[in-house]
Formats: C-alpha cells, sequence, structure tokens
C-alpha cells in the first residue's frame, strides 16, 4: 500500500469515528482567545491520526494543530501537516461545515494533499502531479477571472479590525461579492472546485492550507502569502488563494500596495 492509500483509509476512518459521536456530549475549552476553540474530539481525532502514522511509517514526521510536531526544525523526510477539525466552531455550533485536513509533505515538497467533509462524507485529495478528486471523480481545471466578475472568500471579521480593514476593504468593495464558510480548508478547496474564485486572510497556521493547497495546485490554481511568496509547513503564513488570473491581480494592484502592512502582520504571527 502507497502513503497516499494508506492516508486515504486513514482520514476516512477518522471522520467515521467523528460522525458517531455526533451525539455524545463533547467538552470544549478555548486556546488563544475565546473564540479558538477546541474540543476532546480535535485531540482524540489527531492522537488517532499520529498514532497510526507512528505504527506504520515510524520514520514519518507529523505536525498537528493539537500539539504534535510544534518542535520540528526539519522538514527532510516525509512530513504530515495535521488538522483533526478544521472549522471547530462549525463543528460545536452547527454540527456541519467543518473538515480534517491533512497536507504531507516529502522534504518539503508536496505530496498528496486531503481534505475530507465529514458531515459531506466527500474526499477531496490529490496526489501532486496526478490531478485532483473529489471521491473518485476527477476535477476540472479552474476557470479564469477578474475581481468584478469574483466571489471571494474572506473572514468578516478581518473587515472589522483597523489594521487588516486596509488591506481587504478595497478587494471586497470591487469583488462581486464576498462569502465567509469557517473552514479554510473547504474554503480553498471551493476555490479549487470554481466555486469561489478566491479565498484570503492575514494569518493562518499550516495545517489549515497544507491539504487544501495541494488539490488546488492539481486543478491550476496558486496558494501564496499576500505578497507572492510560497507558503511554508513550518510557520504561519497570510494566504491569498485564488485562480491564476485573480491571483496575480490581487497580488499586483491591491495587496502590493500594503506591503509593510502585511510583512508587520507576518513578523507578527511568525513570533506568537
Amino acid at each position: 500500500m502507497t502513503v497516499y492509500e494508506f492516508a486515504k483509509g486513514l482520514i476516512l476512518e477518522a471522520g467515521q469515528q467523528i460522525r458517531e459521536k455526533m451525539h455524545a456530549s463533547i467538552q470544549v475549552e478555548t486556546k488563544s482567545n475565546p473564540n479558538d476553540l477546541v474540543t476532546n474530539v480535535d485531540k482524540e481525532t489527531e492522537t488517532f491520526i499520529y498514532n497510526n502514522i507512528q505504527e506504520t511509517y515510524p520514520e514519518h514526521h507529523v505536525i498537528g494543530e493539537e500539539g504534535h510536531g510544534h518542535d520540528l526544525d526539519s522538514v527532510k523526510g516525509m512530513t504530515w501537516v495535521i488538522d483533526p477539525i478544521d472549522g471547530t466552531l462549525n463543528y460545536v455550533h452547527q454540527g456541519d461545515h467543518f473538515a480534517i485536513s491533512i497536507g504531507i509533505y516529502d522534504g518539503g515538497e508536496p505530496y498528496a494533499g486531503f481534505v475530507y467533509d465529514v458531515m459531506g462524507d466527500k474526499l477531496y485529495h490529490a496526489k501532486a502531479g496526478d490531478g485532483a478528486f473529489v471521491d473518485d471523480k476527477a476535477l476540472s481545471q479552474i476557470n479564469h477571472t477578474t475581481l468584478k466578475t469574483s466571489i471571494i472568500g474572506i473572514n468578516p471579521n478581518w473587515l472589522a479590525k483597523p489594521k487588516s480593514e486596509a488591506i481587504f476593504k478595497q478587494v471586497v468593495a470591487d469583488a462581486r461579492s464576498a462569502r465567509a464558510y469557517g473552514s479554510a480548508a473547504l474554503e480553498i478547496v471551493n476555490v479549487a472546485l470554481g466555486k469561489l474564485a478566491g479565498y484570503m486572510t492575514p494569518r493562518l497556521s499550516p495545517w489549515d492550507y497544507a491539504g487544501a493547497a495541494i488539490i488546488l495546485a492539481e486543478t491550476g490554481g496558486k496558494a501564496t502569502d499576500l505578497l507572492g511568496q510560497p507558503l511554508s509547513i513550518q510557520q504561519p503564513s497570510s494566504v491569498v488563494a485564488a485562480n491564476p488570473q485573480l491571483h496575480d491581480e490581487l497580488i499586483t494592484h491591491y495587496f502590493s500596495h500594503h506591503q509593510e502592512a502585511i510583512q508587520a502582520f507576518h513578523q507578527r504571527i511568525q513570533k506568537s
């Protein structure tokens, strides 16, 4: 069995375990702020995935949102970047619209990405160079759009904070419309599906985008930081994920004018 096939089976099994716990009581804690939630199910799911990886591939590294590998200083060999529940607020409040995300990198280069819409029971996956799929159906290459004809994804909270509002206000004003779904992995997947033309944020952790960015790349999309630089799996970053035409428009005509503010965001989040 290849690593790719093993990962597909593992993420589906983890999702099934989450569904079986949906009617059980959950323990909810806060992390960095009152709206940054973690549950016992987040922790149990990450532990389940981590233990299975270690049993099968003990030489592989694991970086997980809930604690595994945060002190990892090298990405030599295979590295799994895991978010056991991306969209924990949605999980707690809605019982829907959340995902398990896994990105696998070989020597820091993309190997395979997986985003499992747990309640929708849809697995989005891609092996670098082999195309992207939803379950067994191949995804098409995405269309190119301009901002004025695009629906974009952005958390509206960023428009209520002066420093980030300055970066994004004009983008939202010039777009056809904006949406927020509450799961970065699913929003980037929606760009890969063509349901969104782009998604942007001044701050994400690697486990939020590591899987979906690989899927997006296989449909012809681009994911970088807001200054057009490659994303890292070892530190947080701003993110813009979009079809190539829109991506270039956003970088050139919008974000490049806020270079100092964006660099300040990067410095703050990489120190935290």
